[in-house]
């Protein structure tokens, strides 16, 4: 093994899994380093703060064809020793970065690479653990580098040397730190500039001369529980994908039932094992031909982690299933971490957070642990999708109207009033000018269905427990529209796909949200709020004492507070897109 390839090893022995909960807390996140959230020790090697002398900490200085190298590298932002040359979007801050250097080298001394500097190539070699690619950050190139300095090298070549460095080491600090997609490039209301570092500061003050490398580049990665249990599950598919043969199995013609014969079996046992489906201990006989047995509960459990109605029959859906790649399963899950890097790393309180693909709400303690599952219902994968973004809970109505979006009102109710006049009362919609006056609707008028026509005048359901909402919303004010309620079709959380909405989200049990959001309310427990849902004035609203974080988010793979890996499809085609940009390489959008 080479001096590098043992250093790399060491280093990756040290590497812990760091748990962290939400960060709960008023204050949010600045650009500098001092409001980056640095871990307060007494010992610089848990800090990372330098324990050097000044002497020390003095980069190698250049001649004078090297510092003209140095500025003409900056200038032209591009690096031809770079799997990705053009670094124009990090231009600025490596500029900032040397100059506050006095134009002197940062990771050579001596005509060495510092500790500091093989630390870190060490952390980005291990990259693909973090869900992101090594080689992004050259990791295949950095033992040829370093052995070339071994051999007479010129300041050129320290140049080049440092220069890759740092652009790799503020490429890899970024991506981990708030991904490598802005997600306001998909028209995302996520923002990301909160938790943004100052990249030239947080390299000099916390990694250049820093006598803990490890613990300063843990702290940049999201501070949740989930993202966690997402990079261990990560490191266990990287795993599977090698072990894997990747043979397919026979899609059967119609569905296979338990009993009947599937000439898949030996493979299907091989699988389910593989991915723990089957218990290792499970006897499935060597000679077994048909699907029975040990095979069908595991089975079952394969298609609910898969988001497939687990029926324990071998049916298309379920083989298609079976035969996805385990390296797309790898790719689910980084591209799950790369959301991960787009949420809010603090809040001022416990979040809501509800995963479209995955039609689920969960509700959080403050500690950063679930303290309420919800099924849900979103919107349509064609034309009315629910969106991703961030934003604030602020209040509660209880028997609400629904207002008819002018879209839906355009494209489907003034069509119905065009053959039917009395179609309103027979729904129990009413008509009201933009002030909330009623207007006479029975049955309209060719005046009335023309203004309609025109959105002059606007379309409510009256409050009840056929109202389209149910008997209660949750608001959240923002431009989409969007908001949570109940519903009065709640045969559709019977399905394993739920993707039927207009694109406001469909609770199962709204009165459990609402009580939830409004547990900070002195006497609104879930016994009052049933009680004013079932019998209580229309329309009241109720403003919550202090306004609760929201995220709709899209992660096609998460892994639940028990470990267990879920794989869902990719219902609005996010992944796919995501993937796209991606593929094109540095430098990203945003």
């Amino acid at each position: 093994m080479n001096s590098l390839g043992a250093k790399t090893l060491a280093l990756a022995l040290l590497v812990a899994v760091l748990v962290a909960g939400f960060v709960v807390c008023g204050a949010k996140e600045g650009n500098s380093v001092a409001a980056s959230g640095a871990v307060k020790s007494s010992g610089p090697a848990q800090s990372g703060q330098s324990n050097t002398t000044a002497a020390d900490a003095t980069g190698q200085k250049l001649s004078a064809q090297g510092e003209s190298e140095l500025r003409a590298i900056q200038e032209a932002a591009s690096l031809a020793d770079l799997k990705w040359p053009n670094f124009s979007d990090y231009q600025a801050h490596v500029k900032n970065f040397y100059n506050a250097g006095g134009n002197a080298l940062a990771w050579i001394r001596g005509g060495k690479p510092t500790p500091q500097a093989l630390a870190i190539i060490g952390v980005m070699q291990q990259a693909d653990m973090k869900g992101l690619s090594a080689a992004d950050y050259d990791g295949p190139a950095w033992a040829g580098r370093i052995d070339h300095l071994d051999h007479s090298p010129s300041d050129l070549d320290f140049v080049h040397f440092d220069m890759a460095l740092t652009v790799c080491t503020m490429r890899y600090i970024s991506d981990l730190r708030i991904g490598k997609v802005n997600p306001k490039f998909f028209h995302f209301g996520l923002d990301v500039e909160n938790h943004k570092y100052n990249l030239p500061q947080f390299l000099r003050d916390r990694l250049v001369n820093s006598a803990g490398v490890i613990p300063v580049l843990e702290e940049v990665e999201p501070p949740f529980p989930g993202y966690r249990r997402t990079e261990a599950t990560l490191q266990h598919y990287l795993q599977l994908a090698k072990k894997d043969s990747g043979e397919a199995l026979p899609v059967p013609a119609k569905p296979v039932a338990p009993g009947q014969p599937y000439a898949g079996v030996t493979r299907l046992t091989q699988l389910l094992r593989l991915l723990g489906d089957l218990p290792p201990d499970a006897a499935v006989p060597e000679t077994q031909a048909t699907y029975d047995g040990a095979l069908v509960p595991a089975v079952k459990k394969f298609q609910k982690r898969h988001g497939i109605d687990p029926l324990g029959r071998l049916d298309a859906e379920t083989v298609q299933a079976l035969n996805t790649p385990l390296a797309q399963r790898v790719r689910q899950l980084q591209l799950a971490m790369e959301r991960w890097r787009w949420a809010p790393h603090e809040f001022t309180e416990a979040p809501v957070v509800v995963n479209i693909p995955e039609f689920r709400l969960r509700a959080y303690k403050l500690d950063g642990n679930v303290d309420m599952y919800m099924d849900v219902v979103v919107g349509k994968s064609y034309g009315h999708q629910t969106p991703v973004f961030s934003d604030e809970i602020r209040y509660v109505v209880i028997r609400p109207y629904w207002n008819v979006p002018p879209s839906i009102q355009e494209a489907e109710i003034v069509p119905h009033l065009r053959k039917d006049r009395s179609y309103l009362d027979q729904h129990n919609f009413e008509i009201i000018t933009r002030t909330g006056e009623i207007v006479a609707s029975s049955p309209v008028s060719d005046e009335v269905l023309e203004k309609l026509r025109k959105n002059q005048l606007e379309v409510r359901e009256k409050p009840g427990p056929k109202n389209s909402l149910g008997l209660v919303k949750i608001i959240f004010p923002n431009s989409n529209n969007v908001y949570m309620h109940g519903t009065p079709a709640e045969e559709l959380f019977s399905r394993y796909r739920r993707d039927f909405s207009h694109g406001c989200v469909r609770l199962e049990d709204p009165a459990v949200v609402a009580a939830w959001v409004l547990r900070n309310n002195p006497g609104w427990n879930l016994e009052r709020l049933r009680e004013a849902m079932k019998s209580g004035p229309d329309n009241v609203q109720v403003n919550l004492v202090r306004p609760i974080p929201i995220l709709i988010v899209y992660a096609s793979a998460i892994v639940t507070e028990e470990g267990e890996a879920r794989f869902y499809d990719d219902i609005y085609g996010l992944d796919a897109e995501l993937e796209k940009v991606l593929a094109k390489g540095y430098p990203y959008p945003g």
